[in-house]
């Protein structure tokens, strides 16, 4: 027998799922699966093991799950989920509940109930045959992550003192409980907004974060609410719509969406509809170089898929227009995990064949650190940065308004006045520049390096109480 262990690193979204098996038996199980299933069908033809069961910890808000993709897909495997809590489906699942065994080969899986980041959530315990009693590890889900724990907060304010009170006792009657070497596989990453400063290790041990999770110091519940509101990121946009779907169940697509290649003429076609919107998945540098008026820079890197899922409406159909023709799937892949499936077509070779058949192109500045600091005041300075990140310090006198709320917040801004933006690296601002120069702002101007390259470049700070 030989343990078939495979964790799937998700970069952006930080989530992780598992292929788990054994190649003697031939057969496997998913834990987490994200939209594009790919990689698991993949990974079992290496390992030489059929996918027989998929698994999920809880009602996802941060992708679209893979669940009945991959079933669908696989033809054979059923889906286990948790109706802990009274969650309910829209599709067909396999019910499990607290102490339910799986065997493969000689690996026992047991569920565990582990309420908290949500009601119905369960983890999952892994075992030797022989010694079922004593786990080696914990699958565990949204519930504990490496120096943190799942957010209790995204079912509304309304649940959040009960979650949280189900998440303190999830941690200290349940994982504490646990022997210290017990290894802990969570679902989530550092970067993930289901949990407050999630550490950068995609594993660590129960013994480890008893002694230095904070989250686990804290030994009554009203201090553990309170420290799990005051450290939560902000919520995604796209997360409440995101539970919907889960829990109604994806469409089944058999495969990645269809994208049409629109060669030059019929993609300005395409641009006369008002309900298609463009989008310019390209680096900060060349969308600041020459782009299509009214697009929107959302660059091809994995953080695509978060800042599509806050920004964009799914139902409003994407106009591509790509670095590269051959990265069409790639980009996709992006769009898909959080829930864009209606594509209106893409630039056939892109942004060069726009300008070679005499198409008119826009530029959006691009102004270094140094440039910013001497123009001393005479430009509008926009920082689109989180709260938290703001009140670690800033450009003196710039104002404040995160990406998420530039298009409602904008007429906050003077749009006659020439307009700087930064964020951490430069990525959010591209963004946002993208944003009011749609939106009309007459001249805009990006700064690539950002807070990064200001603090390097030792220039001045300011707080968030002026000084």
């Amino acid at each position: 027998m030989s343990l078939v262990f495979e964790a799937i690193y998700t970069d952006g979204l930080a989530e992780i799922s598992y292929l788990i098996g054994d190649d003697e038996a031939g057969s496997a199980a998913v834990f987490d699966p994200r939209p594009d299933v790919e990689i698991y069908l993949e990974l079992a033809r290496a390992k030489n093991v059929a996918i027989t069961h998929v698994f999920e910890t809880h009602i996802h808000a941060d992708l679209v799950s893979g669940a009945r993709e991959l079933a669908a897909r696989v033809g054979t495997a059923k889906i286990f989920a948790s109706h802990e809590g009274g969650a309910k489906y829209g599709f067909e699942t396999v019910s499990v509940t607290d102490g339910n065994q799986f065997t493969f080969g000689s690996l026992v899986i047991t569920a565990w109930h582990t309420p908290g980041h949500t009601p119905e959530h369960v983890s999952y315990l892994l075992a030797e045959e022989d010694h079922s009693e004593t786990p080696w590890g914990v699958l565990s889900g949204d519930s504990l992550f490496v120096g943190s724990a799942g957010r209790p907060d995204l079912l509304g304010e309304n649940e959040t003192a009960n979650l949280a009170a189900q998440q303190f006792k999830t941690l200290h009657d349940i994982y504490l409980r646990l022997p210290d070497g017990v290894i802990v596989y969570p679902a989530h990453g550092s970067g993930s907004p289901c949990g407050a400063e999630i550490g950068d290790r995609l594993t660590s041990t129960i013994g480890f974060e008893r002694a230095f999770n904070p989250f686990l110091q804290i030994k009554e519940v009203e201090a553990f609410t309170q420290h799990c509101i005051k450290t939560a990121p902000p919520i995604p946009k796209y997360y409440p719509r995101m539970k919907k779907v889960n829990a109604e169940g994806p469409e089944i697509l058999g495969g990645l969406p269809q994208v049409r290649a629109l060669p030059v003429p019929e993609f300005e076609e395409a641009m006369k509809n008002e309900a298609n919107l463009l989008i310019d998945t390209r680096s900060m540098f060349a969308f600041g170089g020459a782009h299509i008026a009214g697009a929107l820079n959302l660059g091809a890197t994995p953080t695509l898929s978060i800042w599509a899922g806050s920004l964009l409406d799914p139902e409003r159909p994407l106009l591509l227009v790509l670095e590269e023709d051959s990265r069409l799937d790639e980009v996709v892949r992006l769009f898909l995990r959080t829930g864009f499936t209606k594509f209106a077509g893409y630039l056939v070779g892109g942004i060069k064949a726009w300008g070679a058949a005499g198409h008119p192109f826009t530029q959006v500045a691009q102004i270094s650190v140094h440039e910013l600091s001497a123009a001393n005041g005479q430009l509008q300075v926009l920082d689109v940065r989180t709260d938290r990140e703001w009140k670690g310090g800033h450009v003196p006198g710039a104002r404040h308004i995160v990406v998420p709320q530039l298009e409602k917040r904008r007429s906050e801004l003077d749009p006659e006045k020439p307009t700087a933006v930064y964020c951490a690296s430069g990525y959010r601002a591209s963004i946002a520049t993208s944003i009011l120069k749609r939106a009309g702002f007459a001249q805009v101007m990006n700064v690539p390096g950002s807070w990064h390259a200001w603090k390097e470049a030792g220039l001045p700070v300011e707080s968030a109480n002026g000084q």
